[in-house]
């Protein structure tokens, strides 16, 4: 199994096991601040405790050899969760995962300040596309009482944290990022403690709240490994796929309609990423 096979498995299966996480902030009947914090709290200590289980003796020495760049991605890590989680709180899950799906933009932009990836003229198009779709939600957040701008412009924070988050990765493939996840997650989980009521459980709060966790401690893990083997823009190309399940899940589950603005704007983002993926995909082969 080649490099870029086995970076694209890593990312495909990162995006199932995250598919869920907007229905589950839906259904946890805690207040936002809560679901942040044990988001956070119980994905990373999920993580932390699987490294000591895999590393056993050799744990100190592989925290020990987290480098500068996985700092910058454990730092962006900790921001854009609780930014989606706050999006989604705000607005829309359509607004929040369309939005969100502009992450390749942003993965794209910050490799060419960091790394000196050159930023085609393809990738000027999507850019453009891609703002003008966002344009299109922010509209509809401004005339639905159901939206809110504040909440587009967290997802906005989102897709643009973890799209530079990417890119740091990116920047040290060589090395692992899963050992700086749980402490960028428990760091994040205790600066919202003061604003949470962490032990304050409604129904069938607890489980959910479990299971949330569980899928978001695997999807990290397979989210952070891709990076070693494929582009920042290509993981955050297939995160796409977050964007078409979420809104259909919620949907279906709860039956929160998109609205008309965002499936419009979304379609345009979605799109525009989706002929810049392919347009890719086909220069890559010729050459």
């Amino acid at each position: 199994m080649n490099d870029q096979t086995k970076g694209m498995l890593f990312g495909i299966f990162g995006v199932l096991f995250i598919a869920p996480d907007s229905l589950f902030i839906r259904l946890i009947s805690a207040d936002v601040y809560t679901i942040i914090f044990w988001r956070s709290f119980i994905s990373g200590t999920l993580i932390l405790f699987g490294l000591l289980v895999y590393h056993r003796s050799n744990i100190i020495a592989v925290f020990r050899g987290i480098g500068r760049n996985a700092l910058w991605y454990g730092f962006f890590l900790a921001i854009s969760g609780p930014m989606f989680a706050l999006s989604v709180n705000l607005t829309a899950v359509s607004n929040t995962v369309f939005i969100v799906a502009t992450m390749p933009v942003f993965s794209a932009i910050s490799s060419w300040f960091l790394i000196g990836e050159r930023i085609s003229r393809r990738m000027v198009w999507t850019i453009c596309f891609a703002l003008f779709g966002i344009g299109i939600i922010a509209f509809g957040s401004a005339h639905d009482e159901a939206t809110s701008l504040l909440g587009d412009l967290f997802a906005v924070g989102c897709a643009a944290s973890f799209g530079v988050g990417l890119t740091f990765a990116r920047r040290s493939k060589s090395s692992s990022m899963i050992p700086v996840t749980p402490f960028a997650l428990i760091i994040s989980s205790f600066f919202f403690l003061p604003f949470a009521t962490p032990f304050v459980f409604n129904g069938i709060d607890a489980p959910l709240v479990m299971g949330h966790n569980i899928l978001i401690a695997i999807s990290t893990c397979f989210i952070a490994l891709s990076p070693r083997y494929i582009t920042s823009a290509e993981v955050a190309l297939l995160i796409l796929g977050e964007s078409i399940l979420a809104p259909i899940l919620v949907w279906y589950v709860i039956g929160e309609f998109p609205g008309e603005w965002a499936l419009i704007g979304g379609t345009v983002v979605l799109a525009t990423l989706c002929v810049s993926n392919l347009l890719a995909l086909r220069n890559n082969s010729v050459s």
